[in-house]
């Protein structure tokens, strides 16, 4: 799984000099999660965000330093024995599930990226302006029992419950990997106050996603799933974004935007067989900062995204994007008709929820 041109080069290759006002937040202890030779979910992923975040600062931008959550805003999502489970690994490596892995810090490290969230969300929120933290593990697949997915806590999700807690009264979660979401979308399915939508690769891990999953009680129509078939290209993308994703995130008008920032639905991703490129996440995230910013604020949290060169630019398009800068419009190939079927099956669940499709 591992590229073959080494890390160093091709941070070197990609990573831009343009200074932009988009906070970011990471950390060095995200290179302490080590995973088994071979993981996707590798230590040179937490290369890519250091050389984003030190060309941040060379160049006169702002990045800081990301705090470890506390119990209290853990426990909103997950519950004690998960907590107890995952720092009971500390000083060990183990294997969690067939895919999930810890080394002896990783139980630290899964709480900087989960207070990494919440500080991305509370300076959007405070400030008025954007802004992205950059963390490993990644977080959407974490239930509240268990881990999975690489994932230990789920740090979007954490993020908006403690935005909950603040008093914010309508959160959205965006969630652009192309694996769905399973633990944001069951943490907050009977919740009005929480609008989740993902556009994910369908059927595809975890298995979860399906259109007709709409939400239950109270959130019966706050959970909008975009499945898509393996091979949709940017056109693809944008047209659901477009049809359906912006239309009901401007009728919900959260006050804060989430972003679960995965970047696994690009053409070279080794886990998974979209054709997205780094100019369609920017064209996709500079609708999204739109959008949200007639209503609030809009902070990015780094999910998957396991092709190094991929990884760096399309963050850079995504940060250049938030930042209001101009992007260019994605290559003129049409959408495969994927697209269209994408958005067909969600206006046929959704239109007694959302008449604005």
């Amino acid at each position: 799984m591992r590229p073959t041109v080494g890390a160093s080069a091709t941070l070197e290759a990609v990573c831009y000099t343009s200074v932009t006002a988009v906070l970011l937040i990471s950390s060095p202890v995200f290179s302490d999660h080590v995973t088994p030779p071979g993981h996707p979910e590798r230590v040179e992923r937490a290369d890519v965000f250091d050389a984003i975040a030190s060309r941040q600062l060379q160049n006169g931008g702002r990045v800081e330093n990301a705090r470890p959550a506390t119990v209290d805003e853990l426990l909103r999502i997950h519950d004690e024995p998960h907590l107890e489970r995952i720092e009971s690994t500390s000083g060990r490596a183990v294997m969690l599930d067939p895919d999930t892995f810890v080394s002896p810090q990783s139980a630290t490290v899964a709480r900087v990226a989960a207070g990494a969230a919440i500080q991305a969300a509370e300076h959007a929120t405070q400030m008025g302006e954007p802004a992205f933290a950059l963390v490993r593990p990644p977080g959407h697949h974490a239930e509240r029992h268990r881990a999975m997915g690489f994932c230990l806590y789920n740090n979007a999700a954490i993020a908006a419950a403690a935005a909950l807690a603040r008093g914010v009264e309508r959160v959205a979660i965006v969630d652009i990997d192309v694996h769905h979401g399973n633990g944001t979308q069951h943490a907050f399915y009977a919740d009005a106050r929480v609008l989740y939508v993902s556009t994910h690769q369908f059927p595809f891990y975890p298995g979860t996603g399906a259109v007709e999953e709409v939400g239950d009680l109270d959130g019966a129509g706050f959970t909008l799933n975009v499945p898509l078939e393996a091979g949709a290209n940017d056109a693809d993308f944008l047209l659901v974004h477009e049809a359906v994703v912006l239309p009901v995130l401007d009728a919900f008008r959260p006050a804060l935007t989430i972003v679960s920032a995965g970047y696994d639905a690009h053409s070279d991703d080794p886990l998974a067989s979209m054709q997205m490129t780094a100019r369609g996440y920017g064209v996709i995230l500079k609708g999204l900062s739109e959008v949200a910013r007639r209503h609030g604020a809009l902070c990015g949290v780094t999910e998957g995204g396991y092709d190094l060169r991929a990884l760096s630019t399309c963050l850079e398009a995504s940060i250049r994007a938030l930042d209001g800068e101009p992007i260019e419009p994605i290559d003129a190939s049409p959408p495969t008709r994927r697209g269209e079927r994408a958005v067909a099956a969600v206006r046929a669940a959704h239109k007694s929820f959302w008449p604005q499709l």
